[in-house]
């Protein structure tokens, strides 16, 4: 059974992996890896994280990785679908996913290497300064939030007003991408003033509001929220097979050495960052 907060984080991350990997917690020896070759699990169409062109910033990450370790990238293109990890990690058609949450149980992760939070985005021009969920203006506006998976689910922030009871007026933007609806339509509807407030994933909402031609603000969530104590904040690392702890040990290693230029790329992309966790280097090999 796969743990709560695997399912509310994947979810929270505008990722919907939820099916577990069979068999591969009972493998008993590491699985093999091709030599010189960095081989990643990733969306071909899901920007700022990856897409076929290798235009986002885990595209980016996995590049500068796979040049500190010798290696050249090659990728396994597959939809954050239902499936997801099962269709490419499981199956041992690629090694790395990029981004997985720090508490996913279904792979073995690296240390975390950046962490963001939900963002509250509005127009500059309305001078609303909302910075949190118990802001008494969010009552009277519209406000865009994020749906996960087949079934429509609320994602975090939905639940935290709903505990407010700020039902009315929310406006659900699906993170199932396609030519008619794209990963940016929740902060370009802020900039046509189609909603007044978008409460959305950190390193979606920097980016896109970086990029809008209207100005603006964005206010990052605390931590936890006051009302359902749900998670608002997320460190997130690499995910490997379980059984590929030299992978992850190596890994670790890059992420190390290259802890400055992973953080200018994320800065790059307009990603909020928020100080990283302390980690306990986990026992090589273990």
């Amino acid at each position: 059974m796969r743990s709560r907060l695997g399912t509310l984080t994947f979810c929270t991350l505008g990722v919907v992996i939820v099916l577990a990997l069979p068999g591969v917690s009972a493998r008993a020896q590491t699985v093999g890896r091709p030599p010189h070759a960095f081989r990643v699990c990733a969306d071909p169409d899901n920007l700022p994280f990856s897409n076929s062109d290798r235009q986002g910033f885990e595209n980016r990450i996995a590049a500068l990785l796979a040049a500190d370790l010798g290696d050249s990238v090659s990728y396994v293109w597959w939809p954050t679908r239902r499936g997801f990890v099962r269709m490419t990690l499981g199956a041992e058609n690629c090694d790395v996913i990029m981004g997985t949450p720090q508490g996913y149980d279904l792979v073995l992760q690296t240390n975390p290497y950046y962490r963001s939070a939900y963002v509250v985005i509005t127009r500059r021009d309305r001078h609303l300064h909302i910075a949190s969920l118990d802001d008494s203006a969010l009552r009277t506006l519209t406000i865009g939030v994020n749906t996960m998976g087949d079934n429509y689910e609320n994602a975090p922030p939905a639940h935290a007003l709903g505990a407010r009871g700020i039902n009315q007026h929310i406006v659900g933007f699906t993170t199932f991408y396609n030519a008619e609806h794209r990963p940016g339509d929740i902060v370009d509807a802020v900039a046509k003033g189609t909603i007044d407030v978008a409460i959305v994933w950190g390193p979606v909402g920097g980016y896109f509001a970086k990029q809008s031609p209207v100005p603006l603000d964005l206010s990052v969530l605390p931590d936890t929220d006051r009302a359902t104590g749900f998670p608002m904040s997320y460190a997130v690392t690499l995910g490997v097979r379980r059984a590929d702890r030299g992978l992850r040990d190596t890994l670790n290693q890059a992420l190390d050495r290259r802890r400055g230029d992973i953080a200018a790329i994320l800065q790059d992309y307009g990603v909020p960052l928020l100080p990283l966790p302390a980690t306990t280097p986990a026992p090589t090999g273990h």
